[in-house]
């Protein structure tokens, strides 16, 4: 354990970006999995709806490092790849 206080506040900054991080990689995940079950129904608006939302969160992961933007731009790829394929 640090013992200097500028070590112990900056682990606590850690957890705190570790959590906000997680968050927001956790709901990411959520989103996508709810895109494919959309797809796999044959929701294709619902599906386009989600592809939206999906876009918007994975941009500002990345614009706050919490994601690289070339994972980011990967990940939009395969998904609209997979919602043209079926549409």
């Amino acid at each position: 354990m640090a013992n200097i206080k500028s070590a112990i506040k900056r682990i606590d900054v850690a957890n705190r970006n570790n959590e906000r991080n997680k968050a927001m990689k956790t709901e990411v995940k959520t989103n996508i999995k709810k895109f494919e079950q959309a797809l796999n129904s044959g929701n294709i608006d619902e599906a386009r709806e989600l592809l939206k939302i999906i876009d918007k969160k994975l941009k500002k992961a990345a614009h706050k490092n919490i994601i690289h933007k070339n994972n980011v731009a990967r990940k939009m790829s395969r998904l609209t790849l997979k919602l043209n394929k079926v549409s």
